[in-house]
Formats: structure tokens, C-alpha cells, sequence
């Protein structure tokens, strides 16, 4: 075997492994207290940390699998784990399973082009990881509520989580409720999703990957 072939091999392997490992990851946090903090119908997710590495690492085909892994854990919650993911489910299980997939799927593979434009313009690696890792959280967030709203704007919880909120229209709740998750989630994955994309890109130069 070449040496082409032998580095071809191995990075495969490699990339098989991370993206088994990060959807390992992202299963765990679905399903315990690591990746949400609930609060009624009010939740904020930490998962898109592990996205942002898939797509900064494993391109947008990589990003847009994660995304998707996400999407179904985060259907799955709907059958009785998730007080916001149940009222939905009950007006519409179709559209609830649209509205938690999509995005997600979007959000992990517009991280990676994001991360690869800038990457083309700006060669320092913290901007690049820095803008990817507050890029996923808020595309999540912008991406989910679109999408909620557009399939849903007239459904009892988002009715009453407009009064709680004292939106008087689509667009006031949709700042508020972007405004509350997209700040959290942002900053969270800003410290995480930048050190730890650094770190496993320099692991991975020195394994010539």
C-alpha cells in the first residue's frame, strides 16, 4: 500500500471515528441533564457544541449528519419528555417532526460554509472558530424559532408563550424568545466550541490528518 493511499485510509478512519464519537456525544446530552436547561416550555440546549466540531472538522456533509442527529433526538423528546415538544406534537406530529429536524439539519451545514468562508479570508484559526462556534447556536436558535412560528403560530402553547413573553405580535415574541435562548446558547458554545475546535485542529495537523 502507497503512502497516498495508507494517509487516504487513515484520515477516513479517522473522520469515521470522530463523527461516530460527536453522535455518541450528542445522544448522551439529549438524553440527560448535560445537553438542556428546561424551564416549563422554555429550553436551552447546549448540543449545538458538538455540531459546530463536526462541522468545523467534518465539512458540511458532517455538520448537516450531526444536525440531523440532533433533530431526531430532539423528536424523540416530544413523546413525553419534553413539556414544549408534547403540546406541539399533539396539534401536529408532522410538522413538529419538520420543525425539530430541519433546522437542525440547515444550522449544522451552514455552520461548516460559514466556517470555511471565513476561514478563506481570515487565516487566524481563533476568529475562524470563534465565528463558527457563535454561528451554530445562533442559527439554531433563528432557525428553529422561523420555522416554529411558520408552522405554528397559532397553537395554544405559542399563544401562551406570547402572553407570558407580552409579545404582541410575531415579530416582538420571536425577539424575545431569540433573545432569551440565542444569548445563553451562544456564549456557552463561544468558550466550548472555540477552545475545543482549536484544540482537535491542532491534534489532528499533527497526526497529518
Amino acid at each position: 500500500m502507497s503512502k497516498t493511499s495508507s494517509a487516504a485510509s487513515r484520515q477516513k478512519l479517522v473522520r469515521l471515528v470522530l463523527t461516530a464519537l460527536l453522535t455518541a456525544l450528542i445522544i448522551v446530552m439529549a438524553f440527560t441533564p448535560l445537553g438542556y436547561l428546561k424551564s416549563g416550555a422554555i429550553e436551552i440546549t447546549f448540543i449545538p457544541v458538538p455540531i459546530v466540531i463536526g462541522a468545523v472538522l467534518l465539512g458540511p456533509a458532517g455538520g448537516a449528519f450531526l444536525g440531523a442527529v440532533f433533530g431526531i433526538t430532539s423528536f424523540i423528546q416530544c413523546f413525553g419528555m419534553s413539556t414544549f415538544g408534547v403540546a406541539l406534537f399533539s396539534v401536529s406530529p408532522l410538522r413538529t417532526a419538520i420543525v425539530c429536524i430541519v433546522p437542525r439539519i440547515l444550522m449544522g451545514w451552514l455552520t461548516a460554509l460559514i466556517f470555511k468562508a471565513v476561514a478563506s479570508k481570515d487565516k487566524t484559526s481563533f476568529v475562524q472558530y470563534l465565528v463558527a462556534s457563535i454561528s451554530g447556536p445562533i442559527l439554531n436558535t433563528v432557525l428553529f424559532t422561523s420555522t416554529l412560528l411558520l408552522l405554528f403560530s397559532d397553537a395554544p402553547i405559542i399563544l401562551q408563550l406570547k402572553e407570558t413573553f407580552g409579545a404582541t405580535n410575531v415579530f416582538a415574541f420571536a425577539a424575545a424568545f431569540v433573545g432569551i435562548n440565542g444569548l445563553i446558547e451562544a456564549a456557552t458554545c463561544a468558550v466550548l466550541g472555540t477552545a475545543l475546535c482549536k484544540a482537535l485542529s491542532v491534534a489532528m495537523k499533527k497526526m497529518k490528518i
